[in-house]
């Protein structure tokens, strides 16, 4: 299936009513009314593509005024946004909506032995989710979530002891647990699926299962603490491509900028229009899976919030802060890759055009330095046991991106 939403008319047509409640309730945000004037009526997929869209900081106003509740049960607040300040939340019910997911995918059994190694804390939302999965699934569960450096031999051997035939994470935490098996000399011939979300899948999680459990595949999610799981994949398709779920509604504007629409009923997060701010297409999977809705191709984020080792970094905050700082006058975030994982980060500031021989002297790039770790999440915790690769520089010229030629608030570059 082709075109600009994943779903036909016809196929969206009755489930449009959730898309007209969350119009409804949007128009009774002060800050936000003003936007949907003259939009009365969600009838068509037209009406939709002609709402305007929604970004993170509209839907976190409207979560505020909001404050949504579930109907029965636990009401669940999740971070989101909060990467480079204080926390911000998004909703779910217990559950996290799994429900509909499990109808379309399930790829745990009854006979799996299910490792859970997504983080638990710091409001994440992605462990609680997937523990739900495996509740619907019906299968053993070993919640593990984040562990040190040292401990990483011990669970790997008492993974292959207990035989454990799955496991799931963030492709940059899945890394580390299949690095340190491979460097170990840990063997794990009973894993068959590795589960994942919250990031692109990456090439090195691939080549360490080659090694470390050759009769594993992967299984992938796609969605985000506001619209939760989009889509999904199995490993006959593509990774970057993910089968819509029913009960959400994917259109592709203008740049192949992706928007999401819930068609869910249940759904706490008013979610209409709303951008990831990743491109997509929608497009026919090689896979071959028949089903009611299109495949969802992800090309990569088109705004600044960029991966690093599984958490957003919002570029601009860090390049508004460089530049408040006294005797800088531009600064840009260069991240440095190697297969798809961030090695460094590096802050480069441009001294002051009357800073002169005296720039280093001026900018105090140690200070700024600290000031950066200290207010941001992101940096603080991906760096936390290799804070030297996280580095201010002064410098006379700012990088160029290799595709575009320009200079932008931020270049990923892959390590020479």
């Amino acid at each position: 299936m082709t075109g600009s939403f994943s779903q036909s008319p016809e196929a969206a047509e009755s489930r449009l009513a959730v898309a007209q409640r969350s119009l409804e309730r949007l128009k009774t945000v002060p800050a936000l009314a003003a936007r949907y004037e003259g939009r009365e009526k969600i009838l068509a997929l037209d009406d939709i593509a002609a709402v305007p869209p929604l970004v993170k900081d509209d839907l976190n106003v409207a979560l505020a005024h909001l404050e949504p509740k579930a109907e029965t049960g636990a009401t669940w607040l999740f971070q989101s946004g909060g990467s480079t300040g204080a926390p911000k939340v998004g909703y779910a019910p217990t559950g996290f909506y799994m429900a509909g997911v499990h109808a379309q995918w399930a790829p745990l059994d009854r006979d799996d032995v299910f490792v859970n190694v997504w983080g638990a804390g710091r409001m994440w939302g992605a462990h609680f989710l997937a523990a739900a999965l495996a509740d619907l699934c019906g299968c053993q569960v070993i919640a593990v979530g984040s562990v040190t450096a040292e401990e990483y031999t011990d669970w790997l051997a008492f993974f292959a002891t207990r035989k454990v035939t799955a496991i799931g994470g963030t492709p940059s935490v899945l890394r580390l647990w299949f690095a340190n098996a491979r460097a170990a000399g840990i063997s794990l011939p009973a894993l068959r699926k590795v589960l994942w979300l919250g990031e692109g899948w990456q090439p090195q999680v691939e080549a360490d299962m080659a090694v470390v459990a050759p009769n594993a595949r992967r299984w992938g999610m796609f969605g985000s603490t506001e619209t939760w799981v989009v889509g999904t994949n199995t490993p006959e398709c593509p990774d970057d491509t993910f089968h819509v779920l029913p009960e959400q509604l994917v259109h592709v504007g203008p740049d192949e900028l992706l928007d999401f629409t819930t068609l869910n009923p249940e759904m706490l997060n008013p979610v209409l229009r709303y951008q990831t701010g990743d491109a997509g297409q929608i497009v026919d999977c090689p896979c071959g899976q028949p089903g009611g809705t299109g495949a969802m191709r992800v090309l990569g984020r088109r705004d600044s919030v960029v991966q690093v080792r599984g958490l957003g970094l919002h570029v601009d905050d860090i390049v508004a802060q460089a530049e408040r700082q006294a005797g800088v006058s531009r600064a840009q975030v260069v991240i440095t890759e190697n297969h798809g994982r961030a090695l460094s980060v590096e802050v480069l500031v441009l001294a002051g055009v009357d800073a002169g021989a005296d720039a280093d002297a001026q900018v105090d790039t140690e200070q700024l330095r600290k000031d950066l770790l200290s207010s941001t999440f992101t940096l603080s915790t991906a760096f936390l046991h290799d804070p030297g690769n996280f580095r201010v520089t002064v410098t006379d010229t700012l990088v160029s991106n290799d595709r575009t030629g320009k200079t932008s608030n931020f270049v990923v570059r892959e390590q020479a």
